[in-house]
């Protein structure tokens, strides 16, 4: 048995106005093209599906034909919803995909049995059983108490996700016993476990509840296929417990190591091995880091005339005639109020677009440290608010119109709080 794990797609995404549809659609060519390749049985997308709970026509579109694709090959898939899926957006066509060989689980029911699922091989017959665990809501799986603390509702909830959990996990050892017939148990999850290392795209899930779940608390399933993480990683040492992290990158600080999808295969009713299946970058994306004189010397150098004709032959036909998206960290202790100007004029001639432009970070750290030091009683919140504005660039016209809304959004918040207090005094 060879199962296919994946997850955080994010359909329908949009980087820094940007949008990603090219990226996914040649993934999903490309995914479908690799579950024959490496004659996979199921596949799995452990969470989000889709980066918004009201995605685009184009993101279902994208949706629906992997879910044909899929069927036309004749592979299972399950569908997992994450933190940023909606219950019933998924729920919609439901029960049409049940038709297309496509099982979807949405959220936690009281029905156990509907979260097992038999997963069969390509003969027809069982090769797993899955604990279909989607993202856990609270409300779905526990009942607030009245007068509850902060670490009480936290124990709650983590105990809560434990025992959803357990039960599942003896539902499946219940229904192995009824096959007669030796078959790994997998399960999966979309949340935080303890020990992971994130990256700027992925929100936070639990906020002041739960913040991340120990992996002690698994059931022992053969396999725990995880979603939520965009940075694929072991969990806790345990080969058998793994983040897959998203197909594209969904930041620019996932940039650097290769994105993947795993193949998990099965024999004997055991784990044989997990693999990662490497993607293809399918959207050229860089990180240009230092000073001035350093960022015109590495811009040259990558993308020049040279620079741009090897990076095609290298990348293939995914790459050829596409920008490179830039985030662009510049190391100067002076304030440049030109410096998006420069940066336009150094690379008028380069194939490139420059999507993010900052000071490092570095800097802002240290400007950040440097302000602590004040006494905050000598500063009021429009100080406060005006010494974060100077750590970021705004030079095009369109960012000081968004720098003036700004400022007027907050002023407005100010005055409503200050408003607040008096009416209480």
């Amino acid at each position: 048995m060879r199962i296919l794990h994946t997850s955080d797609w994010h359909l329908g995404q949009f980087f820094i106005n940007k949008s990603r549809l090219a990226e996914h659609k040649k993934f999903i060519a490309w995914l479908l093209e690799k579950v024959v390749e490496e004659n996979i049985d199921a596949v799995i997308i452990a969470g989000d599906v889709f980066d918004t709970g009201s995605p685009p026509s184009y993101a279902r579109e994208l949706y629906n034909q992997f879910v044909i694709g899929m069927n036309a090959i004749g592979r299972q898939l399950i569908i997992l919803a994450g933190n940023h899926d909606s219950v019933s957006t998924l729920n919609e066509s439901k029960d049409i995909l049940a038709q297309l060989n496509t099982h979807v689980i949405s959220a936690a029911g009281d029905c156990l049995e509907e979260q097992v699922i038999e997963l069969n091989d390509q003969h027809g017959e069982v090769g797993a059983i899955l604990c279909a665990i989607p993202y856990l809501r609270p409300r779905d799986i526990m009942k607030s108490a009245a007068g509850e603390s902060g670490e009480q509702k936290k124990q709650a909830l983590g105990q809560a996700i434990t025992d959803h959990y357990q039960m599942l996990f003896s539902v499946a050892v219940k229904k192995r016993d009824g096959l007669k017939k030796t078959v790994p148990i997998i399960a999966t999850g979309h949340l935080t476990a303890m020990g992971v290392t994130t990256s700027e795209s992925v929100r936070d899930i639990y906020i002041g509840s739960l913040e991340a779940f120990p992996a002690s608390a698994f059931p022992p399933a053969d396999y725990i296929a995880l979603g939520h993480i965009h940075r694929s990683q072991i969990v806790a040492k345990s080969d058998h417990i793994r983040y897959c992290g998203s197909p594209i990158p969904l930041s620019f600080d996932e940039l650097g190591r290769q994105k993947q999808v795993l193949i998990a295969e099965f024999c004997a009713g055991k784990l044989k091995s997990v693999e990662p299946l490497y993607i293809p970058l399918f959207q050229p994306m860089q990180v240009i880091k230092g000073n001035l004189e350093s960022i015109e010397q590495q811009l040259t150098e990558l993308y020049g005339c040279e620079g741009i004709e090897s990076d095609h032959k290298e990348a293939g036909n995914f790459h050829e005639g596409l920008a490179t998206w830039l985030s662009i960290e510049v190391e100067t202790q002076d304030y440049l109020n030109d410096l998006q100007q420069r940066m336009q004029l150094l690379t008028e001639k380069m194939n490139v677009e420059i999507l993010q432009l900052r000071r490092a970070k570095k800097q802002r750290r240290e400007r950040i440290e440097s302000d602590s030091k004040e006494i905050l009683a000598e500063l009021n919140p429009m100080d406060v608010f005006e010494r974060r504005l100077a750590l970021e660039v705004f030079a095009t016209d369109a960012e000081q119109e968004q720098l003036a809304r700004l400022r007027q959004l907050f002023e407005k918040t100010v005055a409503a709080i200050d408003s607040e207090s008096v009416n209480e005094n």
